[in-house]
Order: C-alpha cells, then sequence, then structure tokens
C-alpha cells in the first residue's frame, strides 16, 4: 500500500490544488462541444465529470467544512438520502446535472472552484489539521476531505476524462 501525501504547509496544499486544477481545465477547454458531451465506457461525458466535480467542492464546503446535513447540501430530501452513502450519493448527482449545458456546468465548476480557493485561503493550516468528526477514533483531519475533494479528485477526473478520449 502506498502512503498518501500530505502537503505540510498550506502554500503546498494551495499549490497542489492549483496545479491538479490548471491540469483538469486545460484538458477540459481544450474540448469540442461534441467530445465534452460524449459518454465514456461508463456512460459519463467530460461535462458530467466536471459537474460531479462541482458538486464536490460545494460538499466540501458545506457538508465536511460547515457540517450541514448533506442532504441539504446536495439539494434532495432527507428521505433521497437518510445516510451518508456514496453509492446513492453519485447517481443522484449525475442525475441532477446530467442536462446541464456546457456553459451552466463551466459557471457552476468555477464558483464551487472559487469558493474553495477563496476558504482554504482564509483557514490556518492548523484548522484543516483539526478532526473532520469530533468523535472520530482515528482524529483524521478536515485536511484528508481537502485533498480527496480537490486536488485528488481533479487527478481522477482529469484520468477517467483522458481515459474516455482514448477509447473513441
Amino acid at each position: 500500500m502506498t502512503e498518501r501525501w500530505m502537503p505540510s504547509n498550506k502554500t503546498e496544499l494551495i499549490a497542489a490544488i492549483k496545479k491538479e486544477w490548471d491540469l483538469l481545465i486545460e484538458l477540459a477547454e481544450s474540448l469540442s462541444d461534441e467530445q465534452m458531451t460524449q459518454p465514456d465506457a461508463g456512460g459519463w461525458s467530460p461535462k458530467d465529470n466536471l459537474a460531479h466535480l462541482a458538486e464536490w467542492l460545494n460538499i466540501l464546503l458545506g457538508y465536511h467544512m460547515d457540517k450541514k446535513p448533506a442532504h441539504e447540501v446536495i439539494g434532495i430530501s432527507k428521505e433521497q438520502l437518510p445516510e451518508w452513502d456514496f453509492e446513492k450519493i453519485n447517481p443522484l448527482l449525475f442525475d441532477k446535472n446530467k442536462n446541464l449545458s456546457r456553459e451552466e456546468m463551466w459557471t457552476k465548476l468555477n464558483q464551487a472552484y472559487g469558493q474553495v480557493a477563496a476558504r482554504l485561503e482564509s483557514i490556518s493550516y492548523e484548522d484543516l489539521l483539526q478532526p473532520r468528526h469530533a468523535d472520530d477514533p482515528e482524529k483524521r483531519p478536515i485536511l484528508l476531505w481537502v485533498l480527496g475533494d480537490t486536488s485528488e479528485h481533479f487527478l481522477e477526473h482529469r484520468e477517467t476524462i483522458e481515459r474516455g478520449l482514448k477509447e473513441k
């Protein structure tokens, strides 16, 4: 098992996020409208992947950092999401965003990224090292969720988009 990279300070964190963001956006901006909406073998287009990232940036802020109920952050009823479950959340997010235009998706993604970037600029690195859940026996820091929903997630979906483009 490989060890997970952790930044040693906020400057490293911001640089890692920006690097993966820039690579993702460079790829996405290079795609034609046809490529942007062409689904891969899993049924997701690049536009779907980018809308998914926008949603998870909002989840990072609302659910993980502000500790609001997940269903409120996602914009669904509590009955649709009685508990935290990726297997239920991702299809709900896909359905919520599948009909967005390219322009609507860009607006949503850029707004979400801007909000996360502003929040990270305003928070101390020490605060990011605090446990996400007070009752977490592992005392996992919120920084893990920040990385998971930003740089790591950007890389994952950039690679997914690149693989999808190679399938064509």
